[in-house]
């Protein structure tokens, strides 16, 4: 489907049949926040009952960013792990996806979610809310399409309790413009951004935000899991020394999941020969890079040897066939050449 069509099938719909869902994200029980473990969390859907002014409000934003990404004419593509979201829209499909995530837009969402009735009742230790989500009625058609966007930890608030000791306190307070007076905000609050992250419809997700897409749906668990299971098959090849320095990186430094997901993606590094490296060893001397080999093998001593491994392993180093310039990236996908 054309980002075209999902603004028609949105702008196609009644207004009045709209509704606004509070996603939470929920440790598991029995985990800690700081535990190293994948699928830690869960994620659960609530409706939120809203006015006709704020149900208007929130359609108008969902057609203006499906506007706007259409006067950009951005690229539709299919999501890359590494590809930044500079003009793109990426597609990415949820079809047999077993992440937790999957569960809302599967289940929750088409099963009368829980009422929320206030937004302290969903809030704890445990239970954070992470995202809101708007739904459009195709009472046409008799589905669904849905539109998501990450809610930051800074846009809620609400009241303390007065027994309750805090080092940072706050007043919340408006201008009324009608009393010209600076007023007291009681109750609870949600800032909802004018901007959305993401469309959902017919199992696909639409990505407009790259980032917030991925900490929405907790792909940045699935990279990490994903990410150390690259290692593991590293060390199947017996070809590299010194992976635990990446195991660490992996701990400490998420960035590095996306790179070994990349690599996993082209499959390269499952059959590393001498061959291999020997050539690794003259892609590096052309392009006055460092690479550490003993005894035949990759060797990974340092924190740059994990940087130089791994852009070997991903094809880091191309160069336009038209233009004949190299080029330095991650990202790229591979492409069959006619022969003809």
């Amino acid at each position: 489907m054309t980002i075209n069509e999902l603004l028609d099938k949105i702008t196609a719909t009644n207004v009045d049949d709209s509704k606004l869902y509070f996603i939470t994200r929920i440790l598991r029980e029995g985990i800690k926040k700081s535990s190293k473990m994948m699928e830690k969390y869960l994620f659960k859907v609530y409706q939120v009952d809203i006015d006709d002014e704020m149900r208007q409000y929130l359609f108008d934003v969902s057609k203006e960013q499906l506007e706007y990404v259409i006067k950009k004419e951005f690229e539709m593509i299919d999501y890359d792990v590494i590809s930044d979201d500079t003009e793109h829209l990426f597609t990415y499909s949820m079809k047999n996806k077993t992440m937790s995530f999957a569960d809302v837009v599967n289940n929750q969402l088409n099963s009368n979610p829980a009422k929320v009735m206030s937004i302290e009742g969903i809030i704890s230790d445990v239970e954070e809310l992470w995202a809101y989500c708007i739904g459009f009625n195709d009472t046409e058609n008799k589905d669904w399409i849905y539109t998501f966007r990450k809610i930051q930890s800074g846009k809620i608030a609400v009241d303390e309790k007065e027994n309750q000791k805090s080092l940072a306190k706050t007043i919340r307070s408006l201008f009324n413009t009608q009393s010209q007076k600076l007023e007291l905000l009681r109750g609870e609050t949600v800032n909802l951004d004018k901007q959305i992250d993401c469309v959902y419809y017919d199992e696909t997700f639409y990505v407009i935000k790259k980032g917030y897409f991925e900490q929405i749906v907790g792909l940045q668990e699935e990279y990490k899991k994903e990410a150390k299971q690259v290692v593991e098959d590293m060390k199947s090849t017996n070809m590299i020394e010194g992976l635990d320095k990446i195991e660490e990186e992996i701990e400490a430094n998420p960035a590095i999941h996306k790179k070994l997901v990349r690599i996993a993606r082209t499959g390269n590094y499952k059959t590393i020969s001498e061959k291999d490296i020997k050539q690794m060893q003259k892609v590096c001397k052309k392009y006055g890079v460092k690479i550490n080999v003993k005894n035949g093998k990759l060797a990974i001593e340092e924190k740059e040897d994990i940087d130089t491994v791994l852009k070997m392993l991903a094809d880091y180093y191309k160069t336009g066939d038209v233009s004949g310039k190299p080029y330095g990236t991650f990202s790229g996908k591979e492409i069959k050449v006619s022969n003809s």
